[in-house]
């Protein structure tokens, strides 16, 4: 084993950054061969892993949150080998929860050096890749918001001030989706497509979904009225939000395409783009292989 750590200096608020301490610490302790790198830019990680592989290192570990972790895989992927580790320092973690691996950084790494594996499937969203879910409709617009708010209001405040104030003016979105055996049109509040479990910071969006199925879960929340869905929003981490089937509708398709009439915002794994007249998502046939806690 040989193991290059990618460090996002800003994720987390500057979580990941002080977590090289314990890493150094920790890895000395141990007779495998490690290098620290940081990232100064945006999706840098992607080179920064591409690079590391060519080099010789054979597992790359993404040390921050969501995003970086996307970014590292996209390397992977690339070159066509490698594994992947986590090690939890973003503010969402989300992939991390769907994968079981311990939020805590230091057992994340004595979890990541147990060499236990598994390979997971990937998704693409018109030929950009996501590890864990993509949704569109009020939850990105919340997200967005809260991006904004932040850089007034620090902390879980800032997310509440962004869910009311999104949820004053956020109208639903006519949209048809189109899946392997069917297509359907609704007006929803929002739409998932989720090859894990959890985002948004620990909201279990799709408690059904697999990470290794080959098969995509669509969750969409039909039109409702704005208090109704205000009390959805506590189910939601616990997941029992989809007990309530009349609202919530849930489906397991390989492709899905989403089009819609107007533009939207679309939350790839926790980065927030904006989305014109269609999507497709498609389950990749290769899978990447990744350090699990089990």
């Amino acid at each position: 084993m040989k193991i290059l750590f990618i460090v996002n200096p800003i994720a987390g608020t500057d979580k990941a950054k002080k977590l090289i301490p314990l890493i150094r610490e920790k890895m000395d302790k141990t007779n495998i061969s490690y290098s620290i790198v940081l990232t100064s830019q945006p999706k840098e990680a992607t080179s920064l892993t591409m690079e590391g592989l060519e080099e010789g290192f054979d597992s790359i570990v993404a040390v921050g949150g969501d995003g970086t972790i996307n970014e590292v895989a996209m390397g992977i992927i690339q070159k066509g080998y490698g594994t992947l580790g986590i090690i939890p320092g973003g503010t969402g973690n989300d992939l991390a929860r769907s994968l079981d691996i311990p939020l805590d950084p230091e057992e994340a790494l004595y979890s990541l050096l147990g060499g236990s594996k598994k390979h997971i499937d990937f998704g693409k969203i018109n030929g950009r890749l996501f590890l864990n879910v993509a949704s569109m409709g009020l939850d990105a617009e919340i997200v967005k918001r809260t991006e904004n708010i932040k850089k007034i209001i620090k902390g879980s405040v800032a997310y509440t001030i962004s869910l009311i104030a999104t949820l004053v003016v956020y109208k639903p979105k006519r949209l048809t989706i189109e899946l392997d055996e069917e297509t359907i049109e609704m007006d929803a509040m929002l739409a998932a497509i989720a090859n894990g479990k959890y985002y948004g910071g620990g909201m279990k969006i799709c408690p059904m979904a697999l990470l290794n199925d080959g098969y995509f879960h669509v969750v969409i929340v039909r039109k409702l009225n704005k208090f109704r869905l205000l009390t959805l929003f506590p189910l939601v981490f616990k997941g029992t939000h989809v007990n309530l089937t009349d609202i919530v509708k849930i489906y397991k398709s390989k492709k899905v395409k989403l089009k819609f009439d107007k533009e939207l915002l679309l939350n790839i794994d926790g980065e927030i783009i904006t989305a014109k007249k269609e999507v497709s998502f498609i389950i990749d046939e290769r899978k990447i292989e990744l350090y699990t806690n089990k």
